[in-house]
């Protein structure tokens, strides 16, 4: 099988080196800064674990690599506004948005998307940075260069009241197949992931799945994508509202290391290297459990049911460091484990593990 080369060397390039490895497909996740000589780039297929990257030595000479899988939709998923534009083509449902490019325009906006107001860096915002809530009045705390013009470095969207966010993973190969994970419901708090859970055979989940795997589709089969996208949206009503696209592999999947037969990670390899992609078989309801900003308790290698996924990261504030993943069929033996786990884990994540518990009743 062809080597993999993987543009950017975290922790998501890391794990799918992980994933590739009893598969006999070796992944190379490498630094945007490389010199292109040491990278074994010619006779490999080319994904990224990042949207945008600046150009480099490196990055100048993939772009005309091909074998660089998506190569041409990165860009146009990196950058909100095509983004939208491009659920707007599809007739896919999403926050009421605008340009941004003039503060003139913030009456209007008012007028048109309510007194609740989500502003966005078209690139490169993540973990909400790069967000401002805005309501009347707020506007003239913004910074002046979010300003960008006729052009516009920001969207703007209406302030969405939802009831829960929910995440799809999915991947399509190069035949058009394609394959979903059940839904996952995802807890953020300041803009950052902090819990995952994953529900399979849930009821209430049935028909949002549907509509999920239906928009999703309509996504990967218009851009002809290749490999594992995920697709954050937000529940209102009986209705999904798509957020966010990722056109990788996604912190919201990584609970299929240990709750899936196939990995998220190594469906994307799958994908791309044009290997049989069967429908995962999901085991058990699962809780991922975020590390962020925190250093490794050996205690909780105490919990037989305890996953550690460990980056080898310096610990800083606000940073993800790894995360914890929980596996059971029994919901009971998870909550339990959940309770274990929380007396084991700092204040913050009190409230999250509680959310998680809930979400299991």
């Amino acid at each position: 099988m062809k080597p993999v080369c993987v543009l950017g060397n975290g922790q998501l390039g890391r794990m799918l080196r992980q994933a590739g490895e009893p598969l006999g497909i070796a992944v190379y996740p490498v630094g945007l800064d490389a010199e292109p000589e040491a990278v074994p780039y010619q006779g490999s297929i080319i994904t990224a674990e990042i949207e945008r990257w600046p150009e480099t030595a490196l990055t100048r000479e993939l772009a005309h690599h091909k074998a660089f899988i998506n190569r041409d939709i990165f860009p146009q998923l990196a950058d909100r506004l095509p983004q939208k534009q491009l659920m707007d083509t599809l007739g896919l449902a999403t926050a009421p948005w605008r340009l941004l490019s003039t503060p003139d325009q913030w009456p209007q906006l008012f007028a048109e998307l309510g007194n609740f107001i989500i502003v966005k860096r078209r690139t490169g915002g993540y973990d909400g940075r790069g967000q401002w809530r805005i309501r009347p009045g707020d506007e003239t705390t913004l910074p002046p260069e979010i300003y960008g013009g006729s052009d516009g470095e920001c969207i703007v969207e209406q302030g969405i009241p939802f009831s829960g966010e929910v995440s799809l993973v999915g991947a399509r190969n190069a035949k058009g197949e394609c394959v979903f994970y059940t839904l996952t419901h995802n807890l953020h708090q300041e803009g950052i992931l902090r819990t995952s859970v994953a529900l399979p055979d849930h009821t209430a989940d049935r028909q949002f799945q549907q509509k999920a795997e239906k928009m999703l589709s309509a996504i990967m089969n218009h851009l002809n994508y290749v490999g594992v996208m995920a697709m954050e949206c937000f529940i209102v009503g009986d209705n999904l509202l798509i957020n966010e696209l990722a056109p990788r592999v996604h912190n919201s999947g990584h609970w299929t290391q240990n709750g899936a037969s196939v990995s998220q990670f190594e469906l994307h390899l799958r994908a791309i290297l044009n290997l049989p992609m069967p429908q995962p078989e999901i085991f058990a309801p699962s809780v991922m459990i975020n590390l962020i900003g925190t250093g490794i308790n050996p205690a909780w290698l105490s919990l037989p049911l305890v996953r550690l996924h460990w980056y080898e990261k310096e610990v800083r504030p606000v940073r993800k460091v790894g995360h914890l993943n929980v596996t059971h069929a029994d919901k009971t033996i998870l909550k339990t484990t959940l309770q274990t786990l929380a007396s084991l884990l700092p204040t913050e994540y009190q409230s999250s593990l509680k959310w998680a518990q809930d979400k299991l009743s």
